[in-house]
């Protein structure tokens, strides 16, 4: 049985590793694979307990994986960061040579960092997972400034990382067309941001008791999944939202962020959306599922900026499995065609009040299609399902790096 390490410079409680980590290495363990999976825990003495600690690593035990939590390193930003790559990379190859491991799996460029450091040193494959055109992300998102020494050196480790990595994963067909531009003989995958349809099918049942809960009544649902600021346009947002409700059609908006509530509440208020008209809140990943299904619109706004040609954001995959028709901004990794060729969605041609009315016709002609629900559910079975699409293409890219 093959051996794996997979590095992730996250920890395991964050919701991105409990919704697009460990789901995807359970789909690996279930194709007969060992894994080890290495996460990088903020304040690890202080926030985790001994008991806590055990837990995890018998509920991850038992699922086939087996965890060890390294502690992550915050100040100063890339001095610890490149300490804490240093010493996850030699301490990956450790790992490799006492446990046998054949591949070494990398989650974006820090843990493929770390991946490569171990295959120079045993001999590995190593798997650079792209996940997004991460040095691009900071820049466009205000984090780093455009050709810092800390933009240059992730650069620079990306393209060591391409010449020396036996396979990739990347989110979109438009990123492995800049990436690979020319024929590859290495495996390379495309693996979007998966959903499990399971957690939709049975949160079905539960829309009319969340919309009382919510105290939606009748109106039309429009929901936001995910963080604000950054390059989700916040006050364009806002400016959509309130054009729903001026319009004819009573409506209620429900937003779900781990983002301060004020970062939207304060603009809606601005613009006239009562308070009684709408809900913003933090729940629980596991409880996300049924909050959309209790809607009947779903919305993404996002910068339209190079890094996002490689994005592949995980609100669209589950606001598809949920039924939901999508409002979305331009240019985003490969939505755009699918919105299209599917009929489940509404692209906005522009920023602007006049836009906005556009969009809203359209998707409440879309939601005259009394058929529109089964089809979002089926584009995101076809598309972004988890066991047919995200575990059948990396256990297929295992299967090649390990023959």
């Amino acid at each position: 049985m093959p051996r794996a390490l997979y590095l992730c410079y996250f920890g395991l409680r964050e919701p991105l590793v409990q919704t697009q980590v460990l789901p995807y290495l359970r789909e690996i363990v279930r194709g007969g694979t060992e894994m080890t999976i290495v996460t990088f825990e903020p304040r690890l003495r202080k926030s985790w307990t001994g008991e806590e600690r055990r837990r995890w690593r018998e509920t991850l035990k038992a699922d086939g994986m087996d965890w060890i939590a390294l502690p992550y390193h915050k100040h100063p930003s890339l001095p610890a960061t490149v300490y804490d790559i240093v010493f996850g990379g030699l301490f990956a190859a450790y790992l490799v040579r006492r446990r046998g491991i054949a591949v070494v799996h990398g989650r974006s460029h820090i843990g493929s960092v770390m991946g490569l450091i171990a295959k120079k040193l045993t001999g590995a494959r190593l798997l650079f997972d792209v996940r997004g055109f991460f040095p691009e992300e900071y820049v466009d998102a205000g984090r780093w400034p455009a050709g810092s020494l800390t933009y240059r050196l992730v650069k620079r480790a990306e393209k060591a990382l391409i010449h020396a990595a036996d396979g990739f994963v990347v989110l979109t067909n438009r990123a492995r067309a800049i990436l690979f531009p020319v024929q590859e003989p290495r495996p390379i995958e495309i693996i979007p941001c998966c959903m499990d349809e399971a957690r939709f099918r049975a949160a079905l049942g539960m829309r009319e008791t969340i919309r009382r809960e919510l105290g939606a009544g009748d109106r039309r649902v429009i929901v936001y999944v995910g963080a604000l600021g950054g390059w989700y346009l916040t006050n364009e947002m806002a400016d959509f939202i309130a054009a729903a409700h001026r319009s004819a059609v009573p409506t209620f908006t429900v937003i779900l962020t781990q983002s301060p509530a004020k970062m939207m509440a304060a603009p809606l208020r601005e613009r006239g959306v009562e308070a009684a008209e709408l809900r913003i809140f933090t729940t629980a990943p596991e409880r996300v599922a049924g909050y959309l299904v209790a809607a009947d619109v779903a919305i993404s706004f996002v910068k339209l900026c190079y890094s996002k040609i490689a994005s592949s954001p995980t609100k669209i995959a589950e606001y598809l499995a949920a039924g939901l028709p999508i409002v979305s901004t331009a240019g985003i990794g490969d939505l755009d065609e699918l919105l299209a060729d599917a009929r489940v969605g509404v692209l906005i041609d522009e920023l602007t009040p006049q836009g906005y009315e556009r969009a809203l016709a359209s998707v409440e002609a879309l939601r005259a299609d009394a058929d529109l629900a089964t089809r979002c559910r089926e584009t995101a079975g076809r598309e972004f399902d988890l066991q047919r699409v995200g575990g059948e293409r990396y256990r297929r890219l295992y299967a090649r790096l390990v023959s």
